[in-house]
């Protein structure tokens, strides 16, 4: 049985708030509350300000009154919704650095293995590349201080740092008998929100958005323009896309806006919002989006939240692309930020966020009873996932709240509110490679330290035998080196187990591959070998695109006798009833 709290931390860590930063929005300032209100609220807050002074002048032992207010703040936060929170000054600044694009430091990705940490790979370009750092360096002091043990979330206070400042790093590197001193000017380091972006065949095009920061639309764009742009290579530009938003928790609310514009005409709505005391605010397309016209396919799955739910929400309910994948999470509600003195800050729930037909994505929570929210989203998950009939895959909150279905704004389809985004064509679970011998090897980290071990010995010649990604997907076979992995598993605590690793042999050679090739290419490798091997959602996005093409244009048999069948009349990219049915079929 999965513990409540490994299930709470795991889906809170994963849903972003879709949050405004400070002021961000202007002419959207609150209500003001009645006289009334205003009597109730002075009231409890004389009541709070009396008991702390009690407290304070009277309680018989010391107190850390910091602690105590904090744990006051989450406290009364709980009360209110899962979604707003307290951050203190620590966990704020971390979460800008993550969504507002970057931060100060020495450019490199890093593990922790056998209590030292490990270059995974270096940032091109970056201070640490310039210096002559490199992948498999073992980092063994900072500023003259040992390092050897030191846990990883402790490792980026000790490299990052502001920008124009140095440290001093030596490491041991293999091959050379004697530690290495690098002295390094920390600089400006990008936080790429786009993780991958590249063609899995000449005329589709395929983006990852692992999250939305300050810089996800301007990465967007110039994603998409390589991908629109005839090159040597590709004769012709991209008339399918698809966006990946598996994952993805949400983020800036203005950046999921702007995202949503690249596909819809000017003057269609993408999203409104609601709330007590603020006034209800929409928002439309101020333009003709950049791929307003062509093949869209979003993926989403049970991650997916907030800012991924407004752009799969306006793609859909504009019937603009099909949604593929698993229900979202359901998080339809927008945080403010509002700093405190200390420079901590509380993200307070303002508002409530509608797609363009209208729905209320937010699932139906319970005050005071967060737990039981995140464990919700993992009941309803896994309905649906292993579901036998379309009937089944029907959340049943979705249907509990929104028994009548809205109409899609161009074609009339029926979708539903109240319970995250359903896709068109959803995704049963894939568990035909599935062993409990798989989930300790995952769970347990090895696979991640296994290739690392093995990249100490390989990396020189893998980098000379496979020149490019291509040749290394096509010929580069993981499934050799299983029985070394399980070895090396085994003197790590996880027992070997022939069977299951006969049984997952498929999903464990396909992982090490992937991993070794995020090492050797970076985020977008690991995700190009998963497409060829393990990503099931993805390869079939990639039939429907191809089928959906063809249906396009015609090229489709209608029977044995080879005679074609004419595309019906609609324009490219917009979803009907009928193309939904014909590609899920």
């Amino acid at each position: 049985m999965i513990k409540r709290s490994l299930i709470l931390s795991a889906f809170s860590a994963a849903v972003s708030a879709i949050f405004l930063p400070p002021l961000a929005v202007s002419g959207q300032s609150p209500q003001h509350p009645t006289q009334q209100e205003m009597r109730e609220m002075t009231d409890q807050y004389s009541k709070l300000a009396d008991f702390y002074r009690i407290m304070a002048g009277n309680y018989l032992d010391t107190m850390s009154y910091e602690a105590i207010v904090e744990k006051g703040i989450t406290s009364m936060l709980a009360e209110l919704d899962p979604h707003s929170v307290y951050l203190t000054a620590r966990e704020l600044q971390t979460s800008n650095e993550e969504l507002g694009g970057g931060f100060s430091g020495i450019g490199i990705e890093f593990n922790t293995l056998n209590d030292t940490i490990i270059v995974v790979n270096t940032i091109v370009g970056g201070p640490a590349e310039r210096v002559g750092l490199m992948p498999n360096d073992r980092i063994i002091s900072v500023d003259n201080q040992n390092v050897i043990g030191i846990e990883r979330t402790e490792v980026p206070s000790k490299l990052r740092g502001p920008k124009g400042t140095k440290v001093e790093v030596t490491v041991f590197r293999r091959g050379t008998p004697n530690s290495l001193d690098f002295s390094i000017t920390r600089d400006d380091i990008p936080l790429n929100t786009v993780d991958a972006a590249y063609r899995p065949d000449p005329r589709t095009g395929y983006i990852k958005v692992n999250r939305f920061g300050a810089t996800t639309s301007r990465e967007f764009a110039e994603a998409l323009a390589l991908l629109q742009k005839s090159t040597a290579e590709e004769s012709q530009p991209i008339d399918g896309l698809i966006l990946d938003l598996r994952g993805n928790g949400g983020g800036y609310l203005p950046e999921a806006i702007r995202m949503s514009e690249f596909f819809l005409d000017r003057g269609q709505r993408i999203v409104s919002t609601e709330g007590n005391m603020y006034p209800t605010q929409t928002i439309d397309a101020q333009s003709n989006g950049r791929f307003n016209r062509g093949r869209l396919i979003v993926l989403v799955d049970q991650s997916s939240a907030s800012a991924s739910e407004i752009v799969a929400g306006a793609v859909q309910d504009w019937d603009r692309g099909l949604v593929v994948g698993n229900t979202t999470f359901g998080k339809g509600l927008v945080q403010r930020e509002f700093p405190l003195d200390d420079g901590s800050a509380v993200r307070l729930t303002i508002a409530r966020y509608l797609t363009p037909t209208g729905r209320a994505i937010q699932r139906p929570y319970e005050r005071g009873h967060s737990e039981e929210y995140y464990i919700d989203a993992i009941e309803r998950y896994n309905s649906e996932r292993y579901a036998t009939t379309s009937a089944d895959q029907m959340p049943s909150d979705t249907t509990a709240k929104s028994p009548t279905p809205y109409r899609t704004l161009r074609s009339g389809r029926a979708v539903y509110g109240g319970g995250g985004i359903r896709p068109d064509i959803i995704m049963p679970a894939d568990t035909t490679g599935f062993s409990p011998y798989w989930s300790r090897l995952v769970r347990s980290g090895q696979l991640v330290e296994f290739v690392q071990s093995y990249l100490d010995g390989s990396r020189a010649e893998l980098e000379t035998q496979y020149s490019d990604i291509e040749s290394y997907i096509s010929q580069f076979d993981a499934a050799m080196l299983l029985s070394n992995m399980a070895e090396y598993a085994a003197s790590h605590g996880i027992e070997r187990d022939d069977a299951g690793l006969e049984t997952s042999r498929e999903w464990l050679s396909a992982q090490i591959k992937a991993l070794v090739a995020q090492r050797l290419w970076g985020t977008e490798g690991y995700y190009r070998v998963g497409h060829a091997t393990f990503d099931a959602t993805f390869r079939r996005a990639h039939e429907i695109m191809t089928r959906w093409r063809e249906l396009d244009t015609g090229l489709e048999t209608s029977d044995t006798s080879g005679l074609k069948s004419k595309p019906e009349n609609r324009e490219i990219g917009l979803v009907t009833d009928d193309l939904v049915k014909k590609l899920s079929e």
